[in-house]
């Protein structure tokens, strides 16, 4: 990690910051009722996994740390807990879920790699 200035190079945040991006476009599609439910909740959900990210790094100890990364890890099987409702309600297409699930499951790798190549 000696070439890691800040959060902000760390590939993990990098690739959740892209899938937020990419939630809130795919939220736009979601039916006007779902503002204030499901739409609210996957959207607070994708934010909180590079937040946590951020946040965590920022502390001043590795157990401050790592303990952040575990509530991004938490809020991201929430992020894909929702996304998989929202498949299965007809709100998100099987392509859409096949992509959001894909990179999910790529920052979940780097998270758990993260994890524990702090916990070492």
């Amino acid at each position: 990690m000696s070439d890691i200035k800040t959060y902000r190079d760390l590939i993990v945040w990098q690739k959740a910051m892209q899938l937020v991006v990419d939630v809130y476009r795919a939220c736009d599609n979601l039916p006007a009722n779902e503002r204030f439910g499901l739409d609210s909740q996957i959207k607070r959900a994708a934010v909180s996994i590079p937040s946590n990210i951020a946040e965590g790094y920022g502390r001043h100890s590795t157990a401050d740390y790592i303990r952040f990364l575990h509530v991004a890890s938490g809020s991201l099987n929430e992020l894909q807990t929702q996304l998989e409702i929202a498949l299965r309600v007809g709100y998100l297409d099987t392509g859409s879920h096949m992509r959001f699930d894909a990179a999910s499951r790529e920052v979940e790798r780097l998270l758990s790699a993260l994890i524990r190549s702090l916990e070492r």
